[in-house]
């Protein structure tokens, strides 16, 4: 695993500063501190942070063709490489290394920008093609891997693994964009191609994009979709056992590596699954690893534990403290950009135990979009089928009067919210999922957010960011939608984002079995009945483990990397939060309402309502504000309203 820069000037052969791509490489250093490498010429200059992990000794980059024409920077695994560098060798091409790297570049030449459709993997790569003077870039179909880019107004394009990378470049507009600002205050991240700089884009998954010098500035081509296409008559039994070959294979592949190799066991049926599956083609024991919670309510250790014993793995497991809230200063400059996943503390310290042992490790990301795992889909469908009965126009004069006037419970279980019911039937299928995952919902946005912030947006909703894609979802089944839009913004922009800065802070290099491309596509072509039925998320999957793994495995309640927020807001952290939001930082941006952040806090501390969401929502914003202006000197923020 590694990370990639890079600086382009689009415009001529203008020599580009090897100082400022230095300074853009070293940013990266945790990325790949093994080695780094840099390449420049006239208009040109590429940047490498390398993690070895495959063809440790040969495989440096920047990676050339036989004429050194042609040169790709990569982060990732090309996992059938050997099988494409025994047909690119049948082409004439000629290999010196035995890295997948190398058959990048090979494929570049044969195929072209198609290429990528050829590479099964996870991947974030440059290639800059002297002859056509081209410079391509690449992201791998489910967004496993970060690229991020930016045009400067000289013409030039910079690219890079993470944002620190561009921030490390002095011509980068740092400008807020009050746009990002609504999906992250929504969603708890910035959604692709967005990011939190308005100078600032994220290649989106399966997307590449190809910059001619000379030529006007490109946009992203999309290179491939998850389509839904029906794998024709087949029964549960025979997908159950064709699940298992295409998991174990998925398994398979991942496990080529010249370093030490092992998988995050958390006692959940995604994880479990997977080192199974693993403890079957390996003829030593798998290296596992677990985090243990002193609270029962959050500690799966346990079950865990149930599974390192029956595959016999070296397990090993460390408890982490109820009150880790040290990492809260530190998450910001993992991130780069606001991000207000509380289980990134978890999952690094996860990452940090797991780098003790191995350099590869396996994970279970992926399976809850794939085989509709999460509760929120099962409450969905219900309200589909209610939603389903009546035109839109009658549900909302309705359920939209009943959800006004009907009392607000949040302290309640979610059956006896008769509130947010009403509400969720007065709305749209895509309106009703928006609300059901957003962290802060329209009307605490609008009070939240300033006068100036608001007119900035011009009537911009992140609920936009899910409508575009349900636009071009390849399905109209309702289910099957839900996982295509959580597949396009929430496993790219939370769950993977969090998941390779967490590694990577730790020069761990994580690979997703469940994310397997062919895999997935097998996958949606099933009935979705075979996901969620009888009243079962995950049936098909529970059900194909079943001789792999016990019930009190599969068919518990699912827990999750929960963190304490509620208690450490009026408890250790209650001072934090009020410097924070009261603070002048965040005053100081012109984003928010005064009066309603007082609001948040003391109705929180208070005991009143559980405001724990939104709050560390902000406090995360505040961290990041503070990395920012800590690097720049200044502050940037009023110029974006």
């Amino acid at each position: 695993m590694c990370g990639i820069v890079g600086i382009f000037d689009s415009r001529g052969r203008s020599e580009v500063s090897r100082a400022a791509l230095e300074r853009m490489n070293q940013r990266q250093f945790h990325r790949g501190p093994d080695e780094g490498g840099l390449h420049l010429e006239p208009g040109i200059g590429l940047g490498h942070r390398r993690l070895s992990i495959i063809d440790v000794s040969t495989g440096q980059q920047p990676l050339f063709n036989e004429d050194g024409s042609v040169a790709v920077v990569f982060n990732g695994e090309i996992y059938n490489f050997q099988d494409l560098v025994t047909e690119l060798q049948g082409l004439g091409h000629t290999f010196r290394t035995r890295s997948d790297t190398e058959a990048i570049v090979h494929g570049w030449e044969a195929w072209g920008p198609d290429c990528v459709k050829r590479f099964r993997g996870m991947f974030a790569f440059a290639i800059w093609d002297r002859n056509r003077e081209t410079l391509f870039l690449a992201r791998d179909r489910m967004g496993v891997k970060p690229l991020h880019y930016a045009w400067l107004t000289d013409g030039s394009l910079i690219f890079s693994s993470e944002i620190k990378a561009l921030l490390a470049h002095t011509g980068l507009d740092r400008t807020l964009d009050p746009l990002a600002v609504e999906e992250y205050f929504a969603y708890g991240y910035c959604a692709d191609p967005r990011s939190i700089f308005k100078a600032v884009r994220k290649l989106p998954p399966a997307c590449t994009l190809t910059v001619r010098r000379g030529a006007a500035p490109a946009e992203p081509q999309t290179y491939w979709d998850l389509e839904f296409k029906p794998v024709g008559l087949i029964s549960e039994a025979q997908a159950r056992e064709e699940l298992v070959v295409r998991l174990r294979d998925a398994v398979r592949i991942r496990l080529m590596s010249e370093v030490p190799l092992g998988a995050f066991l958390s006692g959940g049926v995604d994880s479990s699954a997977v080192v199974a599956m693993m403890a079957g083609l390996s003829k030593e024991p798998v290296n596992t690893c677990s985090i243990a919670f002193g609270d029962p309510a959050f500690n799966e250790a346990q079950y865990a534990r149930v599974v390192a014993d029956r595959y016999h793995t070296n397990h090993q497991v460390e408890q982490v403290d109820p009150d880790d809230f040290g990492l809260v200063g530190k998450l910001a400059d993992l991130y780069d950009e606001p991000y207000a996943d509380s289980s990134a503390i978890p999952t690094y310290r996860v990452c940090e135990l797991a780098r003790k042992r191995v350099i590869v490790a396996l994970s279970g990301d992926g399976g809850d979009e794939n085989f509709a795992g999460y509760r929120r889909y099962k409450w969905h469908m219900k309200e589909e089928r209610i939603r389903s009965l009546l035109p839109l126009p009658l549900r909302r004069s309705v359920f939209g009067l009943l959800g006004q006037v009907y009392p607000k419970a949040d302290w309640a279980p979610r059956v006896l919210r008769a509130k947010t019911t009403f509400q969720a039937l007065a709305r749209d299928s895509v309106e009703a999922y928006f609300h059901s995952v957003s962290i802060m919902r329209d009307d605490m946005r609008r009070r939240l957010f300033s006068d100036s912030l608001r007119a900035s947006l011009g009537g911009y909703s992140a609920l936009e960011v899910l409508r575009h894609h349900a636009a071009r979802a390849p399905t109209d089944d309702p289910l099957s939608l839900i996982q295509y839009l959580d597949i396009k913004t929430y496993l790219a922009g939370d769950i993977l984002t969090k998941v390779d800065r967490a590694s990577m802070a730790h020069s761990l290099e994580v690979r997703e079995p469940l994310l397997d491309h062919p895999m997935m596509e097998w996958l949606a072509g099933l009935p979705p009945s075979f996901k969620l039925g009888r009243g079962e998320g995950k049936l098909l999957f529970k059900e194909a483990m079943e001789p792999y793994l016990p019930n009190d495995i599969l068919y518990r309640p699912k827990m999750g990397f929960a963190v304490p927020l509620a208690s450490w807001f009026r408890g250790p952290l209650r001072s934090r939060v009020r410097e924070g939001l009261l603070g002048p930082r965040l005053a100081q941006t012109g984003f928010f309402n005064p009066s309603y952040l007082r609001h948040l806090v003391d109705q929180h501390d208070s005991g009143v309502r559980d405001y724990s969401a939104p709050i560390w929502s902000l406090l995360m914003f505040d961290s990041f504000l503070g990395a920012i202006l800590g690097q720049t000197q200044a502050s940037p923020l009023r110029a974006a309203v």
